[in-house]
């Protein structure tokens, strides 16, 4: 573990700080950031998430695919969990919580795009990030591959339709054209670069992709944290004038993420997997892509909608969350079987 690793919250915190403190201070500079964009697509938040999600698509090893066939209960669980689970819950949630509960004290209009927002949460399972929790709960690092790769698969192809079908039934106009784009930019674009990079750089030599990706890591940090600035900078004003507004979005996010967690950690008891599989597997269903759900939604809704504030929020929660799940499963081991042995086939 490195040290943004180990520091992770820490790291987030100082950036969400940093961006509420520079939005405060400079917002007609966030304003004009926000207004370099080309069809409702922001150019500076593209360029810091692709710096952020390059350098961990390299990683994806996709030979690593051809493994699933090799008893895939693991994978079966994730998948289940992240397409016929999850989205569906985070929108049942959004409703019930922005059209029900809360619908006293937010007007309509902003309840459905809070709910919009939730929903591109929901639809965007985690790529990049698994990575940090699978090393966090000492899962096995090839099948915390294999999970990413088919995850990414599928999201190239799921994530528009889902996502519109979902925004379509809470009666939110889709702009196809602008979701489709996202997808291709965001999805699409990040993983055909990968997978072409490190095809080139495996025929160099053995350890040219591990290389090449350890002086990339500071990029990709760098673009982490820019990210987080620069999120909280255009949502400075409305975080600090309605604390009770990020409390609302807060709220069932947080019920979604430890809801799905228990889901599937019963489930991977449930399936006798090994604990090294069992923690992954519930946590890349637990969170979030939410790089991409927060550059759809600006995409979709604008920099300063509704949406965009829900997937922000996502942000602020994900963090603080998902460590103490890590918690969780680093003191559950002995619900589990034990760890696989490296030689063994994927389970």
């Amino acid at each position: 573990m490195g040290l943004f690793e180990r520091y992770l919250t820490l790291w987030v915190a100082l950036g969400i700080a940093a961006g509420v403190g520079l939005g405060l201070w400079l917002p007609a500079g966030f304003e004009r950031i926000a207004a370099l964009e080309y069809a409702h697509v922001n150019l500076v938040v593209a360029v810091f998430i692709w710096v952020m999600i390059y350098p961990m698509m390299i990683q994806v090893d996709w030979s690593a695919v051809k493994e699933v066939g090799k008893n895939p209960r693991g994978l079966l669980l994730t998948l289940v969990v992240n397409w016929l689970v999850k989205p569906f819950t985070m929108a049942l949630l959004g409703v019930v919580f922005f059209k029900t509960i809360f619908a006293p004290w937010v007007d309509p209009q902003t309840a459905t795009q809070y709910i919009a927002g939730m929903i591109l949460l929901g639809v965007a399972p985690c790529t990049a990030m698994v990575f940090v929790w699978s090393a966090l709960v000492k899962g096995d690092a090839g099948y915390t591959l294999v999970q990413v790769a088919v995850n990414d698969l599928i999201m190239v192809i799921a994530f528009a339709p889902i996502a519109a079908f979902l925004l379509g039934v809470t009666d939110i106009t889709v702009p196809w054209e602008t979701l489709l784009l996202s997808t291709l930019l965001y999805v699409v674009l990040p993983l055909a670069a990968g997978m072409a990079t490190r095809h080139a750089l495996q025929r160099r030599s053995q350890h040219a992709v591990a290389d090449f990706v350890a002086r990339l890591k500071p990029w990709s940090v760098g673009g982490l944290l820019a990210t987080v600035v620069l999120l909280f900078g255009f949502q400075a004003g409305t975080l600090l004038a309605e604390p009770l507004v990020i409390a609302m979005i807060a709220l069932p996010l947080i019920i979604q993420s430890y809801g799905i967690f228990v889901l599937s950690y019963l489930a991977a008891k449930a399936l006798r997997l090994p604990h090294d599989i069992a923690g992954p597997a519930s946590l890349i269903g637990t969170s979030n892509f939410f790089e991409l759900a927060v550059a759809v939604a600006i995409s979709l809704f604008g920099l300063h909608s509704g949406a965009a504030l829900a997937t922000v929020v996502g942000v602020l929660v994900e963090v603080p969350v998902m460590l103490s799940l890590v918690a969780i499963i680093n003191r559950t081991p002995h619900w589990f079987t034990a760890k696989q042995k490296r030689s063994a086939p994927l389970r």
